[in-house]
């Protein structure tokens, strides 16, 4: 039963998300899929429920087909539709969405669940890759409509976790991971010393209105 659930889950996400493309160039289905993926490794680890990471994961950032530029709780009733029309029992819908909401990497919380923890720890990973740093870190500021100088100031607000060690929650994600999460917080801390300069915001500012960026 889970099983068929969870299929119907991602073949109609996968429908939405595609038809949703062109708008969600940082969290489309290659973010889901990425999330999902490395959810149910950490999981292991924390010997978390694999349905509800699982589940929880596919609709994590539905908030982000509702409205760009917004928080988890904004995709609750749409979240709650989706998982009603693939057979989730009320109990389970309620279970997932307090998952989806302690998973938001805004902000870390020891005490939330393993099965958020895996989320979380997956969502944070998919941040600080390499190739999401070169590939998509202008996706996100085109998805959300927002200036490079909020993207940078969003990105350290968050990187202060790393200090607190509270950045992932799983051994594994800390042992693998964490130098990434160190040289991509340097990175950005660099970034927000650059668009500092006079020069380089005379550089930008020239770029716009040419409509380079």
């Amino acid at each position: 039963m889970q099983k068929d659930k969870l299929q119907k889950l991602k073949e109609n996400l996968k429908k939405v998300y595609f038809e949703n493309k062109d708008k969600l160039l940082f969290h489309g289905w290659h973010h889901i899929e990425f999330v999902r993926r490395k959810s149910l490794i950490f999981a292991e680890e924390l010997n978390a429920d694999l349905f509800l990471v699982e589940s929880a994961a596919l609709v994590h950032d539905l908030n982000y087909i509702v409205k760009s530029d917004s928080k988890p709780e904004d995709a609750k009733e749409y979240r709650a539709k989706l998982l009603d029309e693939c057979s989730y029992s009320e109990e389970e819908v309620i279970k997932i969405e307090n998952i989806v909401l302690a998973a938001n990497t805004f902000e870390r919380n020891l005490n939330i669940s393993n099965e958020a923890k895996a989320i979380s720890d997956a969502d944070s990973l998919f941040k600080v890759l390499p190739t999401t740093l070169v590939l998509f870190s202008s996706k996100y500021i085109t998805e959300n409509r927002i200036d490079f100088e909020e993207h940078v100031h969003r990105i350290l607000a968050k990187n202060k976790f790393i200090d607190e060690g509270t950045y992932f929650y799983t051994k594994l994600a800390k042992q693998k991971y964490s130098e990434w999460a160190k040289t991509q917080h340097l990175f950005w801390e660099q970034a927000q010393e650059c668009i500092r300069d006079t020069d380089t915001q005379e550089m930008l500012k020239i770029a716009r209105e040419l409509d380079v960026i």
